[in-house]
């Protein structure tokens, strides 16, 4: 099985790498694009039974110049975080977009607070940033907030506001509701740009408001969440400097009178990472700490480092291996990484 996985990869590797610029159309004012991504691998806790790992992502856009300046669009995205949610989509929404203004989306997709948010840096094919893969294989003995940017969901519908950058700065905000999860959350953002010079950064600070959540669960390892209400506030950083990245991010929540099992904490996260030619490397820890604000139950407190390594065969077609450590697990994970 694992040869013919890779085998029907490396096939469709020579056929993405000979087709990109078929995935995209424009005819005068109307322009559709489709992009995406496959990871096929294995991955071996204790470094024992080898277990297959797949991950992929399909989006595609469709836009319309309307006038000058001025453009409709629609989006329609899904992914395998999706799929084992049960989900049909990880996204759907249409926007309008002024050059000179900014962007408004509504439909399903992610709050603006994460998505002017900033991530850390990682070459591997584990999915650090969006519900790692490596708790599919490696179950934590309990709840881990995995993820250092604020997140309320893609399945309530969802109003996005963003402004054009600023001088270096840029602005966002986002309100949800009709959904059984909560009653409503609200979300803002600032992202401060510094692209010129020999040093470059990206700064992101979010804030975020949800109204009685109801059988809520923000991520994939923690516990569902019955409470008044909850907050959330996260902040990073992103540093450039000729081919090395060093970023820093921290997310807090606090739930008010949660009832149930405790899914609210803090996770913490660093990284850095260097490209030189077709090669890349890179260094990830991220600490999670669940039920810390609640002195009534134990919390608990994850540590994850992962060091990764990444060869770009091709435009299309690299290859990754990553070599972790959770708080009880050590890991090594390999893989191929298909994109268009």
């Amino acid at each position: 099985m694992k040869i013919s996985i890779f085998a029907i990869s490396a096939f469709l590797a020579a056929v993405i790498s000979n087709s990109a610029s078929a995935l995209q159309y424009d005819s005068g004012r109307f322009g559709l694009k489709l992009t995406g991504y496959g990871t096929a691998g294995v991955l071996e806790p204790d470094f024992e039974t080898p277990n297959f790992i797949g991950d992929w992502r399909v989006r595609g856009e469709m836009d319309y110049l309307v006038t000058d300046g001025n453009t409709l669009g629609l989006v329609y995205a899904i992914d395998a975080a999706a799929i084992d949610e049960d989900k049909f989509m990880r996204e759907a929404f249409t926007y309008w977009q002024n050059v000179n203004y900014g962007r408004a989306e509504i439909g399903f997709t992610d709050s603006i607070a994460r998505k002017l948010g900033v991530g850390l840096p990682d070459v591997g094919g584990l999915r650090v940033n969006d519900k790692p893969l490596f708790y599919k294989k490696i179950n934590p003995a309990g709840p881990v907030i995995s993820d250092t940017t604020i997140t309320t969901g893609r399945s309530a519908l969802r109003l996005n506001l963003a402004t054009m950058p600023i001088g270096d700065n840029q602005y966002g905000l986002s309100i949800s509701g009709i959904t059984d999860d909560y009653d409503y959350a609200l979300d803002a953002a600032i992202k401060i740009r510094k692209p010129s010079g020999k040093v470059k950064t990206a700064y992101a600070f979010g804030a975020s408001f949800m109204s009685h959540p109801d059988g809520y669960r923000t991520d994939a390892y923690t516990p569902r969440v019955y409470a008044d209400w909850r907050a959330q506030v996260s902040g990073g950083m992103n540093l450039q400097y000729n081919s090395w990245i060093w970023g820093v991010t921290a997310r807090l929540i606090y739930d008010e009178n949660p009832i149930g099992p405790v899914s609210d904490g803090l996770a913490v996260g660093t990284g850095i990472s260097y490209d030189i030619l077709n090669y890349s490397v890179s260094l990830t820890y991220i600490f999670s700490d669940t039920g810390v604000w609640n002195r009534d139950v134990k919390d608990y407190m994850d540590h994850t480092a992962i060091a990764s390594f990444r060869y770009k065969y091709s435009e299309n077609v690299d290859v990754w291996m990553s070599l972790g450590m959770t708080t009880e697990t050590p890991f090594l994970a390999v893989g191929m990484r298909l994109t268009f």
